[in-house]
């Protein structure tokens, strides 16, 4: 199950919001987000862009539940809607960013930032 948490930072004049998505699905060290249709994802991708359009900054972070990924790409064979609504994000200026993680069984820490690729 993927989860999704939303933030609502202020940082001086900076208004953010940001996102959080959870990311399990790897094929040969590429790893994509969403693992199953997502209507939910694609409307609070959607919602990030209202955000931008309104003077506030948006951030997606995929939060990759494994390390020593090569790189971050929508899944647009699982959900078209959800890669097409990412490329339109980005380009309303949503900040898309990727992180893997170093994972045991009793933790989960951020590692270091990933590749993303948003356009194949």
């Amino acid at each position: 199950m993927t989860a999704a948490l939303i933030f609502y930072v202020e940082a001086g004049s900076h208004k953010v919001f940001i996102e959080t998505k959870g990311v399990t699905l790897e094929r040969d060290g590429i790893v994509s987000f969403p693992d199953a249709p997502t209507e939910r994802g694609v409307r609070h991708l959607n919602e990030l862009r209202q955000c931008v359009a309104a003077g506030y900054e948006a951030h997606v972070v995929f939060v990759i539940q494994m390390c020593d990924v090569q790189y971050f790409t929508p899944a647009t064979q699982i959900h078209p809607a959800f890669g097409e609504a990412l490329i339109a994000a980005e380009q309303a200026g949503v900040q898309i960013v990727a992180f893997d993680c170093s994972v045991t069984e009793d933790s989960l820490s951020i590692n270091q930032a990933v590749q993303v690729r948003i356009q194949a």
